[in-house]
């Protein structure tokens, strides 16, 4: 019997009201996993009144109090952590070993957060006056909410909802309706460890319903959103209304710059790894490779080499496996669609280029040549297994095609010079740069992007305090 899952609101499994189902498909197989209730405005609204009636008492409690919640979640998820592996693997198209790193990530991401408990802290600011103090405090915003991706889902629940906790924060999460099975595990270990009701909630259904009613609610502080640009201008437009905060995260463009005197297999093996990584489904991931003229050509031939080896397959089935399929037949089609104008504007396919198998949504990995700037394959993000390689002659050419972009999430540089890895840091308009190693960041780190990669950030003590606003008192004596 395929499962019905529950909205999970002020501390209870509900049903929709409305008995309409979203069905959630295995990318692998195209088999039917189970039915979410496709939510309303009015769910999350419900959602939203509840977390507010509990945010004072949870604001009320001691920081580490609440902190040691987090830890309470956190060992539960290690306790789980095969059946929400193998929930991700089914639902995301995710490899196994990618699914497990994220559950437990997750877990490790909730105690680190915890650990802030006793270290966020106001100031004590001087005064002009003789006889006065000015105390800054930092204080929770209140209701907060999190629209998460298909991705990343389960990580982005604790990068959303431990900050926002840990501050004394409610939230409430819309999970993507494509990956929302992890979304009722985490409600089930919440239920479990008897976190506060109302202080998490979990709403299930669309963007257009569920997410434009946690961005446009007058009774939330701060709606945080990770996915598409387009996204991320419907949420700002919604949360305009009322002046809300907003943090989001909206993809990226990533280049990789190589240069001549780059270590070469090291080069190859992170920026393959940062290309397939989740099928290539990675904001952060490495979009585009410009490589310096004196070792493009052996720098290529080494690259097709090892994406020629790249194994993809079921990851149910396979542990053995670097990548496994899109997440839908939409993106599938909008990665070969992708592929083909490039080619039609002169691209060369030197590896790959093509669907593969059947059943399931799965792209070869691939190879594009003779690329030019101007060319949407350089510019839009694909969101797919494909790597576009450009020739560049000079480190300031490549810093200017690098940041000839939109988006600003993420970039990358191969060089053993510090000289020039120093250049490439003052002038590279990106919020990471990552010097000879993958593109993958560290929850201690801040990860935020400039321009259309978003606005705000997340992760370490700048993220925490996304969660967080100024209450300023003079105290004159």
């Amino acid at each position: 019997m395929t499962p019905h899952h529950q909205h999970y609101i002020n501390g209870t499994f509900v049903s929709d009201r409305h008995d309409k189902w979203i069905d959630v498909i295995n990318p692998a197989t195209e088999a039917l996993l189970s039915r979410i209730p496709q939510g309303s405005r009015q769910d999350a609204a419900q959602a939203i009144a509840a977390a507010e009636a509990a945010q004072p008492g949870w604001e009320a409690l001691p920081a580490v109090v609440r902190g040691n919640w987090l830890r309470k979640l956190a060992a539960a998820i290690r306790q789980r952590e095969a059946v929400i592996t193998a929930v991700i693997v089914a639902e995301g198209g995710k490899t196994h070993s990618l699914a497990q790193t994220e559950v437990l990530f997750t877990a490790d991401y909730f105690d680190y957060m915890a650990e802030w408990a006793r270290r966020y802290e106001g100031e004590i600011v001087n005064s002009d006056r003789p006889n006065e103090h000015i105390f800054v405090f930092k204080k929770a915003i209140g209701v907060t909410t999190g629209i998460l991706p298909w991705n990343f889902p389960f990580f982005l629940i604790a990068r959303k909802a431990a900050p926002a906790l840990v501050t004394g924060n409610t939230i409430v999460l819309k999970p993507s309706e494509l990956t929302p099975n992890n979304a009722a595990l985490f409600a089930e270990i919440v239920d479990t460890v008897g976190l506060p009701a109302g202080v998490l909630n979990i709403v299930y259904g669309y963007g257009p319903e569920v997410g434009q009613e946690l961005a446009a609610n007058p009774r939330v502080g701060l709606v945080s959103l990770t996915g598409s640009v387009n996204a991320g201008i419907a949420t700002m437009e919604a949360a305009a209304k009322n002046v809300t905060n907003v943090s989001l995260e909206l993809g990226g463009k990533a280049p990789a710059i190589v240069m001549d005197d780059a270590d070469l297999a090291l080069a190859v093996k992170a920026i393959v790894s940062s290309r397939v990584i989740n099928t290539g489904q990675v904001c952060n991931c490495a979009e585009r490779v410009y490589v310096q003229a004196g070792i493009y050509d052996r720098f290529l031939a080494a690259l097709i080499e090892a994406m020629s080896q790249v194994k993809f397959g079921d990851p149910a089935q396979h542990t053995d496996i670097d990548m496994g399929p899109l997440i839908t037949h939409a993106a599938l089609t909008r990665v070969e669609q992708k592929v083909a104008r490039a080619v039609a504007d002169g691209a060369q396919v030197a590896l790959g280029g093509t669907r593969a198998g059947e059943k399931g949504f799965w792209f070869t990995p691939t190879i594009l040549t003779h690329v030019r700037q101007e060319m949407e394959i350089m510019r839009e993000e694909i969101f797919g297994p494909v790597l576009p390689v450009m020739r560049f002659t000079t480190l300031d050419q490549a810093i200017a095609l690098a940041n000839d972009c939109d988006y600003g999430l993420t970039s990358s540089i191969y060089t053993q010079n510090l000289n020039t890895a120093m250049q490439a840091l003052r002038q590279l308009k990106f919020g990471e740069t990552y010097i000879n190693r993958e593109n993958f960041e560290a929850m201690q780190g801040f990860h935020a992007g400039w321009r259309k990669s978003g606005i705000g950030g997340a992760d370490g003590r700048h993220g925490l305090e996304e969660y967080l606003q100024t209450h300023v008192a003079y105290l004159q004596f």
